[in-house]
């Protein structure tokens, strides 16, 4: 007989629409039976994802949550989770509770309480748990942070990054979740921009200047302007100022309401040299104030799923976790004061809505150059003179426990205003 480190990893794949998708083709077709055995899948409505039929066809297990999956008296070696944004922390926990690794998909979940929970459910199971930020698991991203953990950038300055991906009406439509703050029993979901789509490059800002691999720079101020062009509850358009526990400047571009993609790409001042991606060639690029340049590669270079590849092996070889809990909180702890910073949400007026009548994609007039502008000279649109541009309130994350209001119901600590 075999012995478990022979054995295949079992898997359990939570959520198979959407990203799940991805997740869950590669684990049917690029791991072999001897490397991955997926035995079961976990989704309250299966029959919407593509590979239904295939999962069917393969005779896979499926249920309707993880709940009946270990109530049946099942176990899996990992459990990848996919699912919307307030159901991370929750599958998370029960994951590790069952004995079971966790691969979860970013973010780490709605509310910096949530994300300590987890980080003490991890301690107390002793299992590791990964978020699936994928460009932190890029060889790319991996380079220039050792390079900027060694000194040789010098003192991080300002980090900037901007991203437009435009979504049209029907993109709201997709799931009842999207665009909300909330569930239909109050579950704080954030969904956004900032905490879905573009992610990734805000928590990057982060990660990118973390003291330790598995470690990201912590916010400890931050301001942000929230825009939509939709009917939802929460924003599609996002410029925020970000100060990190160091001192330095973080600045964070993104929108839904543009015309046409525009990409990520971020721009990096040290001390030193100057870091840039995305906006001239797709490749990391630092050049020093001597003229000297290093490439890195691309981000997108690497298999965008090589998280679930670092996990599998993880199983069996474990090593260090480069993107764990630690690392992804600081994301949530910013999206946090951003909601903080801007409570209601502002429209914008209807003098600069454009809406196309085939695709029902409304965007904002002018918006995408505004905040092309305003990413070339480090500035928030309420700093140019425009008349739909509205400050938030400058947040205090130096203490942030708890959102919303930073500190546990009973102690509510006071905001900067």
């Amino acid at each position: 007989m075999p012995s478990q480190a022979q054995q295949p990893v079992s898997v359990v794949m939570v959520g198979i629409s959407g990203m799940g998708f991805y997740y869950l083709k590669a684990l049917l077709e690029e791991f072999s039976p001897d490397k991955v055995k997926l035995c079961a899948v976990v989704d309250p409505f299966p029959e919407k994802s593509e590979c239904y039929s295939e999962i069917k066809n393969r005779g896979i297990p499926i249920f309707y949550s993880l709940h009946e999956f270990y109530g049946g008296g099942n176990s899996a070696e990992l459990v990848v989770i996919s699912s919307p944004i307030h159901y991370h922390v929750s599958q998370s926990c029960e994951a590790l509770q069952h004995g079971s690794y966790v691969l979860c998909e970013k973010p780490i979940g709605a509310t910096i309480q949530d994300a300590e929970h987890l980080i003490r459910m991890r301690d107390t199971t002793q299992r590791w748990v990964m978020i699936g930020y994928q460009w932190s698991y890029s060889s790319a991203i991996q380079a220039l942070k050792r390079d900027i953990l060694k000194g040789l950038l010098g003192k991080p300055l300002c980090l900037k990054t901007l991203c437009f991906w435009p979504r049209d009406e029907g993109y709201y439509k997709k799931s009842s979740w999207l665009g909300k703050k909330k569930d239909e029993t109050g579950n704080w979901i954030l969904d956004s921009p900032a905490n879905n789509a573009m992610a990734h490059f805000l928590h990057n800002l982060f990660y990118v200047l973390g003291d330790r691999i598995e470690t990201s720079a912590k916010p400890v101020e931050v301001t942000a302007e929230l825009y939509r062009t939709y009917p939802i509850e929460n924003f599609n358009s996002i410029a925020c100022r970000v100060f990190t526990q160091e001192g330095t400047e973080l600045l964070f571009y993104a929108s839904h309401a543009v015309p046409q993609d525009r990409g990520p790409m971020f721009s990096f001042k040290f001390e030193n040299a100057e870091v840039t991606y995305g906006e001239r060639v797709d490749n990391i690029v630092a050049k020093d104030n001597q003229g000297n340049e290093k490439f890195y590669g691309s981000p997108e270079g690497d298999n965008n799923l090589q998280k679930l590849f670092d996990a599998v092996a993880a199983v069996r070889e474990p090593k260090p976790v480069i993107c764990g809990p630690e690392a992804a909180r600081s994301q949530t702890l910013c999206v946090n004061g951003i909601q903080e910073s801007v409570p209601e949400i502002v429209t914008f007026p209807e003098s600069i809505l454009l809406q196309q009548k085939e695709t029902k994609m409304r965007r904002a007039k002018g918006l995408a150059e505004v905040f092309y502008e305003c990413y070339q000279k480090g500035i928030l649109p309420c700093e140019v003179d425009l008349s739909w541009a509205r400050k938030g309130r400058s947040i205090d994350l130096r203490n942030y426990l708890y959102f919303p209001g930073g500190a546990p119901p009973g102690n509510q600590g006071e905001q900067k205003s």
